[in-house]
């Protein structure tokens, strides 16, 4: 049977494409049978979107990027959804067969809760790593629930370290220099490429979050589809510059989800379309809705995709992983961190 190359240079079976291109048109076929919703049925029109993304979604494999996206999700307003987002689409890329890593640099610990990895005081954690220097790898830890999706925690630790790593060397590139060494350490182990990096932050824009845009290539903005949130993003776009401009040239803001978005209010949909409106290629087209099953899945140690896959927030989350992964391919053609600095260990992942 006569093989073909992809775009990560491994080769596909003919029969394989076949056999993909057969399931998206069955995919397709069973979409279009959906009914049809009017201006008069929203209530139909929640439940075919969401079946449309059961459809179209569940069970399908994401593309591979071809080096590491390393992308910190930040917001120095709290409350908009920057540890939900973070938890939830490494889980999506992860239950999509991408190897995933979630660094929890927020003392709170709130992403280390939600993937059920181990943060009690006196646990290996990012505070070891970022003030003793201690090898990341001796502190990661694979989530029970999702194969591939692994996390490096956070304890009560970390709430001094931002007071401790003003006296030190380097401080504002600790992170960045701890994340390359466990890239080459993967690489020495014969272990498999990690695809996304995510970095959870802390609403502040301190050292621990100055270490976070060091140590990205991209920016992802959760943004709370209310007022406030607007001005938040004035102000964090601001700080973004800073650190492109002395710190990490390669830094871009590349990706802006709307979060608890009720399309039953004007303001939420004045909120979304000013959004849309100042960064069209920036925002996805995927908005995440208030969902119940969200604010729960936390609380039972889980992300809402293993925690209620079925549900409307679990579905808005695997599209908008979905539509981060297609985009893949269009961040490649940007410069890197890694390019901006000469080369690391992430360049080579």
């Amino acid at each position: 049977m006569e093989d073909l190359p992809d775009p990560q240079g491994r080769t596909t079976d003919v029969s394989d494409a076949s056999l993909s291109d057969q399931d998206d048109a069955r995919r397709a076929a069973l979409v279009d049978s959906l009914p049809r919703p009017s201006a008069d049925t929203p209530l139909l029109a929640e439940l075919q979107l969401d079946a449309r993304r059961r459809i179209e979604l569940r069970g399908r494999k994401f593309p591979r990027p071809e080096r590491t996206r390393v992308i910190t999700v930040a917001n120095q307003k709290g409350g908009v959804g920057k540890t939900t987002t973070t938890v939830n689409l490494a889980a999506a890329l992860a239950q999509a067969g991408l190897q995933v890593l979630v660094l929890d640099n927020d003392p709170q610990g709130n992403a280390s809760t939600a993937l059920g990895i181990d943060h009690r005081a006196g646990t290996p954690s990012i505070y070891e790593v970022l003030v003793d220097s201690a090898p990341m790898h001796e502190a990661v830890q694979e989530s029970p629930d999702v194969p591939g999706l692994w996390c490096l925690p956070a304890t009560i630790d970390l709430s001094g370290a931002e007071i401790e790593l003003v006296s030190m060397v380097a401080r504002e590139t600790r992170l960045r220099t701890a994340l390359d060494g466990y890239f080459e350490w993967r690489t020495r182990q014969g272990l498999d490429q990690i695809d996304y990096v995510f970095v959870d932050c802390p609403p502040s824009l301190g050292l621990l979050t100055v270490n976070a845009f060091v140590v990205a290539r991209e920016v992802l903005i959760p943004i709370q589809c209310e007022y406030y949130a607007l001005e938040g993003l004035s102000q964090l776009l601001k700080t973004i510059e800073l650190i492109q401009a002395h710190l990490n040239p390669g830094l871009s803001v590349s990706t802006i989800l709307l979060t608890m978005y009720d399309a039953r209010t004007n303001l939420a949909q004045q909120v979304a379309q000013e959004v849309r409106t100042h960064f069209p290629e920036r925002t996805l087209r995927t908005t995440v809705p208030r969902s119940v099953r969200i604010s729960e899945a936390p609380s039972y140690g889980q992300t809402v995709m293993t925690y209620d896959g079925g549900s409307s927030g679990a579905l808005a989350y695997l599209e908008a992983a979905r539509e981060l992964a297609e985009r893949a391919a269009l961040s490649t053609t940007t410069p890197t961190t890694a390019q901006a600095r000469g080369g690391s260990a992430q360049e080579d992942q």
